[in-house]
């Protein structure tokens, strides 16, 4: 009698995991958003695929999405999935980018940082094949601060150098103890941050690339510098540097 009772107790058991398990996947899965759903040719093929983006909130309620991925159904019955990084609010765009007239699947997904920091990821499908064309790296960019309420960065990519006149920000520096009288305290760098923005742009004729924009920081994240901006090309299978420029950012009375 006690081992039919054990027996059936055992039975009960797993029956009740089995049933706690399948409510709990329930759940998960109605956790998925779709957020939006596109149907663009991205093979080549000249038939519309369809294309969700589609997200798994970090809690109920909450704008982090933990996990965003791509969901591709094309048109010859064959489907993909592609995984990204999680973020806040995706925005994708299709767009030639490689220039193999075939629109590319290009997404930039805000991670929330107080820099407005980004990830990007870029995608092609033509022929049915994924291939995955990684967005160009961010510039590297040597920075440093001077005597005289001076900073000076260069960029490796170009051997580009430039100067800033800290003068209107020395009061500030100064109390902040990154100066003494005019003197820097000690060795220090500029921030410099990731792409804030990396959008498409036209380059040649109807032919588009992508444009990034650095920001450079002082002692702190809001002590903006400058914006350093790049202009890319895809070509040959990987990316070409077009153009930099830098420009100055003039505080607000406020800061």
């Amino acid at each position: 009698m006690r081992r039919e009772l054990l027996i059936a107790f055992t039975a009960f058991f797993f029956m009740s995991l089995s049933a706690l398990t399948g409510v709990y996947a329930v759940e998960e899965k109605a956790k998925i958003e779709t957020l939006l759903t596109k149907q663009v040719d991205v093979t080549g093929d000249a038939k519309k695929d369809t294309i969700y983006l589609r997200g798994n909130p970090y809690e109920d309620g909450s704008l982090f999405l933990k996990e965003i991925y791509l969901d591709i159904a094309a048109t010859d019955g064959k489907t993909y999935k592609i995984n990204l990084e999680g973020g806040y609010e995706p925005a994708i765009h299709f767009i030639d980018l490689n220039n193999d007239e075939v629109k590319d699947i290009f997404i930039g997904i805000p991670t929330g940082d107080s820099g407005g920091i980004s990830n990007y990821f870029l995608y092609t499908l033509k022929d049915s094949s994924v291939t995955d064309l990684t967005p160009p790296e961010p510039l590297v960019i040597e920075s440093q601060f001077k005597d005289g309420y001076q900073a000076s960065l260069t960029i490796q990519e170009t051997g580009q150098s430039y100067s800033f006149d800290l003068s209107d920000r020395g009061k500030d520096y100064e109390r902040m103890g990154l100066y003494l009288n005019g003197k820097l305290n000690e060795p220090s760098e500029l921030m410099v941050l990731p792409y804030g923005t990396l959008k498409p742009v036209k380059v040649s004729g109807n032919k588009y690339g992508l444009k990034g924009i650095q920001r450079l920081s002082g002692v702190f994240n809001a002590d903006s510098i400058a914006y350093v901006k790049s202009t890319w090309f895809f070509e040959k299978g990987k990316w070409i540097l077009q153009d930099v420029s830098v420009e100055k950012i003039v505080p607000s009375k406020n800061q």
